[in-house]
């Protein structure tokens, strides 16, 4: 019985890790993947020159880039994005917020019930899921959009923006 019970386990796990697999490989069709270390994360070339680092442990999927501006879903850890110029309309969506590109770089981070967008260069919308509380984020600037607390756009200290960008090695 047990034998069965960790062969339909298996057989699950397998299913999931291919339906996770097909679901990214589908969404990142024309783009190049490769492992990047120091720290480990995930890096996408995908065309028109969008460039996107997920974190080792990122719960992350993109749509089609090639139908649009695209669309990533972030629901654990963070990923950072440095988008061409034809990117204006991308979205970003996490379980708390979505960022919506003007710009082109930025980071966005997601921990317990808190999603953190910061810019680097450009410009970045952020709102709740609905689409209420929109906040547009200029760069050296951050927003964190937790439950019940109004969306302002900060000016976030130099510590802060060192330690988040040096989870992408910058």
């Amino acid at each position: 019985m047990k034998t069965m019970q960790n062969g339909i386990a298996a057989v699950l796990f397998v299913w999931a890790m291919l339906s996770v697999t097909s679901g990214l490989a589908q969404g990142l069709a024309g783009c190049e993947t490769r492992a990047l270390t120091d720290p480990p994360r995930q890096a996408y070339r995908c065309p028109g020159g969008i460039v996107i680092e997920a974190e080792a442990a990122a719960q992350f999927d993109l749509a089609p880039v090639s139908a649009g501006p695209g669309v990533a879903e972030i629901t654990g850890s963070a990923a950072y994005f440095d988008l061409g110029p034809q990117s204006e309309g991308f979205q970003v969506r996490t379980p708390q917020a979505i960022a919506t590109v003007r710009g082109t770089v930025f980071v966005v981070a997601v921990a317990d019930q808190t999603t953190s967008v910061f810019v680097v260069e450009g410009e970045v919308a952020v709102s709740r899921l609905g689409g209420a509380d929109t906040v547009l984020l200029n760069p050296g600037e951050g927003v964190d959009v937790v439950a019940g607390e109004p969306l302002t756009a900060r000016r976030w200290p130099q510590p802060r923006v060192n330690a988040l960008l040096a989870r992408f090695g910058r």
